[in-house]
């Protein structure tokens, strides 16, 4: 099988490069480099069945070989880059899922969009099922990602509906694991690089609020078992270990060895208070729940950073 990657140069996206190559796959990677790092496409760039296109998806893309399967995970995805670039954010989740959409319409191809939990907005319920609406602002400083996103599975179904396009969706809670920017912007990163440098560990309001964090393989995995499925609607694909903020910096100040205080901040404009994913539906149809233990899974991303960071 050929398999196209929109954001194959990014965090999650390299991993599913180089699942898709152990599977026996030729990857086409494709990626504008905002945000994406060639070095992570190092541990298989001379792989003969792999390919690099340098190129802004946003823009329509032709491939001349026949494909089976398009990913689209290109975009910004952290706040800190979202808030620097929300118009390529809006464009790469409307204009860049139409050009993957239509590469999945031309080829006869599987279609795997890469969503959110930030659907979800700020929700009122939790925890999220695939069935929740959402509470997003359209118009708040969150909205290019939200709103992007939310388009994109509208487009997404729509091109299944109209055109028989194989179409599958995840929404992702937050994923940690190697390869993640030190300046990500997002609170793993900036937690482990605060820590390993002895700098004070921020937190925004008063730590309360929750997040749900999974290890990169577990995304990965589920993410293989749903592009192989006939099955179209939202899928959640994150953990249901819910921590504080507050508790998940003293974790990272705890295994990082650090005497860092932690200091308090005014919390961001329309920051969730929650985030839990009920994933029923994932349990369901693929079989699939989370493996790795937030424990190892801190452990092998702390020696990732360490070794980056020469600690």
């Amino acid at each position: 099988m050929r398999t196209l990657i929109t954001g194959g140069a990014g965090f999650i996206g390299s991993h599913l490069c180089e699942r898709f190559l152990a599977e026996g796959h030729e990857v086409i990677a494709v990626d504008n480099m905002i945000t994406g790092d060639l070095a992570n496409l190092d541990p298989f760039r001379a792989n003969p069945r792999f390919r690099f296109i340098g190129h802004d998806i946003s823009a329509p893309l032709k491939v001349k070989q026949k494909l089976d399967n398009v990913l689209h995970f290109a975009s910004p995805a952290s706040p800190v880059d979202y808030l620097e670039h929300p118009i390529p954010t809006l464009k790469v989740g409307s204009l860049g899922t139409h050009n993957t959409l239509g590469l999945a319409k031309t080829h006869g191809a599987r279609y795997l969009l890469a969503s959110t939990s930030e659907v979800y907005g700020d929700p009122l319920e939790h925890p999220q099922k695939e069935s929740y609406w959402g509470n997003v602002n359209p118009i708040g400083v969150r909205g290019c990602y939200d709103e992007a996103k939310r388009f994109a599975e509208s487009i997404t179904m729509a091109y299944h509906r109209a055109h028989g396009v194989n179409t599958h969706i995840i929404r992702i809670f937050n994923t940690y694991g190697e390869r993640m920017r030190l300046n990500d912007g997002r609170v793993l990163p900036n937690f482990m690089y605060q820590a390993l440098r002895g700098e004070p560990i921020t937190v925004y309001g008063e730590g309360n609020q929750t997040r749900s964090f999974q290890y990169v393989s577990d995304l990965v995995e589920g993410i293989w078992r749903l592009l192989f499925t006939d099955f179209h609607e939202p899928v959640n694909l994150g953990n249901p270990a819910e921590i504080t903020i507050l508790e998940f910096a003293e974790e990272i100040r705890k295994l990082a060895g650090s005497k860092s205080e932690i200091v308090f901040k005014p919390l961001p404009q329309d920051d969730p208070k929650v985030r839990q994913p009920d994933i029923t539906r994932a349990r369901q149809l693929l079989g699939w729940e989370p493996k790795v233990g937030r424990d190892e899974g801190l452990k092998r991303t702390m020696d990732f950073f360490r070794n980056k960071m020469g600690k």
